[in-house]
């Protein structure tokens, strides 16, 4: 595929890339591992790093030669694969323990920054590798540096799976303990999802759906710091003026991420997927989503209006994207983790932003309650009530919602959790002392609701 490109258009992406923080998040290389077999952990295990290997061998190294030939930073080269539940269906928690430890190793060999995928799809119950997956988390998690996990336990078609988002309580609990002394960082690599995409190329969420290609690339692209740029270039316009600015400037962004995803796809011979254009802050000044909003004329993130603010910006920047790009997916729009975004921590730190106006957020935005430190003694059914209520929002709204927290260990509200990187760091939040126990332990599946009848 060609561009027509004006000069003006890359003058205006240099200046971006040079003093707005803009760069390409993730190549993610999607690889199926549905022709692995294996009866024991350790056979599984060896044939999914032999593919991975194989497979993603030059994906590193065409990622570097891109960013020196474009001058764009590619932050993270990553690889997800097909759900392990799926593909390890039957050993038990101890094998598949050992699965994720060697694929640990594969992402290691091949020097990616993370493999997602130790994932498994329970929204309307459970197989045996389902659940061994599940119990196997807190152990793989603590044991292993670059894997990520994820498990969706809610859809719009199926409704809620108390049984595993209780479940799932229990194991963020027990891997927050095991990776104690990193202030419960095997956390930041797990999450809880309602409707999870199937070609998302962002950790901690991403996995390989059944449905996509042997290998495939896809984009995650970036950029806070340039609509915040431009958001403060229009001080006085209208909010459907400054929506417009907004939509046109991911547009631009978006066009990149694509003609970067062509041709990594091209150079490494493998299908090119979809970009995803979500704005994903880091823990950099001017690299954050919260500053966006503050910008449009907030006191500060959390103040009355923040939702309508956050709508705003999502559904202008899913404008933009999907006039530059057919193949848009994963989860684009604007991710609001705490613990990576600046604006978001200074909030939470001066008592505007609560995790109850956080959920009232995620009903507007991308993802859901993510990267977020709450007191280490929380119950295992207040952490799982939370990933209801966020799994409700998803299912009512047909949207994918995620909860990715962190129980600090030893750690009590006002405190601070320490995770360095991109994980960056966050206050320690209130959670509402009152019990959802009797509920949350009532099990069983929260039926779909009635607009889930669409065939």
């Amino acid at each position: 595929m060609k561009y027509m490109i004006h000069p003006q258009e890359i003058m205006e992406t240099l200046t971006m890339l040079r003093a707005q923080n803009l760069d390409i998040r993730t190549i993610t290389m999607g690889i199926s591992l549905r022709g692995c077999r294996g009866g024991s952990g350790s056979v599984l295990g060896q044939e999914i790093y032999d593919r991975i290997t194989t497979r993603a061998a030059g994906l590193v190294a065409v990622g570097e030669d891109i960013e020196r030939e474009y001058g764009i930073p590619i932050i993270n080269k990553r690889i997800s694969v097909t759900p392990i539940a799926v593909v390890a269906d039957g050993l038990p928690r101890e094998e598949m323990v050992e699965v994720g430890v060697w694929m640990d190793r594969a992402a290691r060999e091949v020097g990616v920054n993370f493999i997602g995928g130790f994932s498994a799809l329970v929204q309307k119950g459970f197989t045996v590798g389902d659940r061994a997956l599940i119990e196997a988390l807190p152990q793989t998690l603590a044991e292993t540096e670059r894997v990520c996990a994820s498990v969706n336990v809610a859809s719009t078609k199926a409704g809620i799976n108390m049984d595993a988002v209780y479940l799932m309580g229990r194991m963020i609990k027990d891997t927050a303990e095991l990776t104690r002394e990193t202030d419960g960082i095997g956390c930041a690599k797990l999450v809880v999802f309602c409707n999870a995409p199937e070609d998302n190329p962002f950790m901690a969420g991403a996995f390989h759906g059944v449905g996509e290609p042997d290998t495939a690339i896809n984009i995650g692209i970036s950029g806070p710091g340039v609509v915040l740029n431009v958001v403060k270039q229009h001080p006085g316009v209208d909010l459907g003026t400054m929506a417009n600015a907004i939509k046109n400037t991911a547009f631009k962004i978006t066009r990149m991420g694509e003609l970067v995803g062509r041709e990594a796809s091209r150079r490494l011979g493998v299908s090119f997927g979809i970009v995803d254009l979500s704005l994903a802050p880091t823990p950099e000044a001017g690299d954050s989503v919260a500053e966006i909003l503050e910008a449009m004329g907030l006191e500060r993130c959390g103040a009355h209006g923040t939702t309508a603010a956050l709508a705003l910006l999502n559904d202008a920047v899913k404008k933009g994207g999907s006039m530059a790009s057919s193949y848009v997916g994963g989860l684009s729009g604007a991710f609001i983790p705490v613990s990576e975004d600046q604006g978001m921590i200074e909030a939470v730190e001066v008592g505007s932003l609560s995790l109850d106006k956080l959920e009232a957020m995620t009903c507007v935005c991308s993802v859901g309650l993510d990267m977020i430190a709450i007191p280490g003694d929380t119950s295992v059914e207040t952490i799982a009530a939370i990933i209801a209520d966020e799994a409700a929002i998803g299912m009512v709204n047909k949207k994918t919602t995620a909860v990715r927290i962190i129980p600090a260990p030893g750690k009590r509200e006002g405190e601070r959790v320490e995770f360095g990187g991109l994980l960056g760091r966050a206050p320690v939040m209130r959670v509402n002392p009152f019990s959802a126990e009797l509920f949350v332990k009532r099990g069983g599946r929260i039926p779909a609701p009635i607009h889930a009848l669409t065939n």
